[in-house]
């Protein structure tokens, strides 16, 4: 058995997530990364590092720069007669790459895998995360997503070979012209250790001010409810849940969050969760490992001032 895995990278950066995905099939075989786009020979570089990888394989095209499923599918479905299991991340690029895999090998795909108990067999939430289903695929080959959040990072300190993949044209059916970011030091939402989200109950863009004020004394990544992204006092790259970004952080502090179910959906990975809250039947409140019951704008506040005090700061 082998394992190709989908290396996600941005910037010219490799994304988090790469290492977790890596970690979580690390039983399945011999492991080779796949690094597609342009200008990512430092991408491949980061990759070579992670501990369990055999080798790194690179192509680089102009028409791989958007990452569009037209363009990386047909590179994997070419390279898939070596492999066992082709594995990507369940985020943006894999969730839309998968599926044209998986059709195009005439194989079904297990996707948002939490868990891997076997070469054939793996665990992925179903109903918005309240049943976890074990999948049996009697298929000879895999094409998997892995819920990168549910797995630690593999380790770093390798130095696997490098080297090209020999491809056609690339051509896709739409073209790249340009991302809009929303720029930020605070770390990545979806594998961040420490999460602080807030909701609705902050009240107003200026309120969330103080998520992301307690977020930084933390070190933290800030989350939002959907509740939070609509009203406008966050960003839509903050939201946390069913139809935003799925985590599983050490620890989560859920700051005037009731707890609706798709936000629940979203930090079911959560190690420990401290929830602020006024109401002390809410949902999350009654789920949360500790509970501080009061008005947020006293409790955070309050909060801060007593970690500055021990002298916690990241």
């Amino acid at each position: 058995m082998a394992v190709l895995v989908l290396a996600d990278h941005d910037l010219g950066r490799l994304s988090p997530a790469t290492p977790r995905v890596v970690h979580a099939v690390a039983e399945l075989g011999p492991i080779d990364v796949l690094v597609l786009g342009e200008g990512i020979d430092e991408v491949a570089a980061e990759a070579a590092a992670i501990a369990g990888v055999r080798r790194v394989r690179v192509a680089q095209d102009a028409g791989l720069l958007g990452q569009s499923a037209e363009a990386l599918a047909p590179i994997l479905a070419d390279l898939a007669e070596g492999y066992t299991h082709i594995v990507g991340s369940a985020g943006a690029v894999g969730r839309d790459v998968f599926p044209h895999l998986a059709a195009r090998l005439d194989l079904m795909p297990v996707t948002d895998v939490v868990a891997i108990l076997g070469p054939n067999r793996f665990q992925r939430p179903i109903y918005a995360g309240n049943a976890i289903e074990t999948v049996v695929s009697n298929q000879d080959k895999h094409v998997l997503t892995i819920r990168a959040s549910a797995f630690r990072a593999a380790a770093r300190g390798n130095e696997a070979a490098i080297e090209p993949v020999p491809h056609g044209d690339v051509a896709a059916v739409a073209k790249f012209v340009a991302a809009h970011r929303t720029e930020g030091d605070v770390p990545d939402l979806a594998t961040a250790q420490i999460v602080v989200g807030g909701g609705v109950s902050v009240g107003s863009a200026e309120g969330f001010k103080l998520v992301e004020q307690l977020a930084a004394w933390l070190g933290a990544a800030v989350g939002a409810t959907r509740a939070a992204v609509d009203a406008g006092y966050a960003p839509n790259d903050w939201q946390v849940g069913q139809t935003g970004k799925i985590i599983a952080p050490d620890l989560y502090i859920a700051i005037g969050i009731s707890g609706a179910l798709q936000h629940l959906a979203g930090i079911q990975g959560a190690k420990k969760i401290v929830a602020i809250n006024t109401d002390a039947e809410a949902p999350l409140v009654k789920l949360a490992d500790v509970a501080l019951i009061g008005d947020l704008f006293t409790v955070v506040p309050a909060l801060i001032g007593e970690l500055d005090r021990l002298g916690v700061r990241r």
